[in-house]
């Protein structure tokens, strides 16, 4: 994602800047959050990373840090600049800095709040929720040399998101009955919102064992007959298609969520992988090729 046309983001040399990175982090986490005024900075400011978004003026309206431990935190946006893809910006700045250094992931604790802003931007979520200056967060990693491995449901949730949210003109669904629900979680659903009411041509290509559309979610099946025009459904009916178990995401900027089993969320994620995608995508064109309109399309209208 490059950065919003206002600002640009840029790293910040902590000598030089570390009065501004402070006013704008007071604001934000001790002034509004609440947090202990002693726990804004700490002696790992001077030995990290620091990236900051700078508006028309060159006033600081953002920033972040990457730690010596490999952790990214401190991110703060002032509040007349959230949800401007500022936060996003600066999340990617810090994300390429991990790679440039040959990390192979980098770590955060995200407040509950924030939690989904990270899934979108590829982070996934680990263990249990836990305090930290008073407030509720989850810890959050994302691999930067290969796959993540994705365990439970939680991770699968976010999964789908990431890769729902990270695409641009094309999505592909490959999904069957049982596993059509993971399309309905809230955060899934946002994302493919967002891809669907875009102003530019896009189309979501759904893949649907069974032709059971009963099966997707309520919500689902309303934005597809909003939108005719963005989601294709097919079928399988080659026997080898229809005995597949597994089932995809994938997006045309080389993310791919699989799942070798296609009812459980266990898998891989790839991120910024077009070869791996590439692999995934001709097995699913080669099925979409071979397959049928789903039976009932033209009763919801779609």
């Amino acid at each position: 994602m490059d950065a919003p046309a206002a600002i640009r983001i840029e790293a910040a040399d902590y000598a030089h800047r570390h009065e501004q990175l402070h006013a704008l982090r007071r604001a934000v986490f001790v002034d509004e959050q609440r947090v202990p005024a002693e726990l804004e900075a700490d002696a790992l400011d001077p030995l990290s990373h620091h990236v900051v978004a700078l508006d028309a003026d060159g006033q600081v309206v953002g920033t972040g840090r990457l730690t010596p431990q490999r952790r990214i935190g401190r991110m703060a946006v002032a509040a007349g600049w959230r949800n401007r893809d500022v936060g996003a910006a600066l999340l990617q700045a810090l994300v390429a800095e991990a790679g440039r250094r040959g990390w192979n992931e980098v770590a955060l604790h995200a407040q509950l709040g924030a939690r989904n802003f990270y899934v979108r931007n590829g982070f996934l979520p680990e263990g249990a929720e836990f305090e930290e200056a008073g407030i509720v967060h989850q810890t959050m990693r994302r691999r930067l040399d290969g796959p993540m491995r994705v365990q439970d449901p939680a991770q699968g949730t976010a999964a789908a998101t990431a890769v729902a949210h990270r695409a641009r003109r094309r999505l592909l669904l490959h999904c069957r009955g049982s596993d059509a629900p993971l399309l309905g979680q809230p955060p899934v659903l946002q994302a493919l919102r967002r891809f669907a009411s875009a102003r530019h041509d896009k189309q979501a290509l759904l893949l649907l064992h069974d032709g059971d559309l009963q099966a997707l979610p309520a919500a689902l099946l309303a934005l597809m007959q909003r939108l005719p025009s963005v989601f294709v459904l097919r079928g399988p009916v080659d026997p080898a298609d229809a005995a597949a178990t597994s089932a995809a995401i994938l997006n045309d900027t080389g993310d791919c969520y699989f799942r070798p089993m296609g009812e459980r969320p266990d898998g891989e994620l790839s991120l910024d992988s077009p070869a791996r995608a590439l692999a995934h995508e001709t097995r699913f064109q080669r099925m979409w090729e071979r397959a049928h309109d789903c039976p009932g399309l033209r009763a919801l209208g779609i």
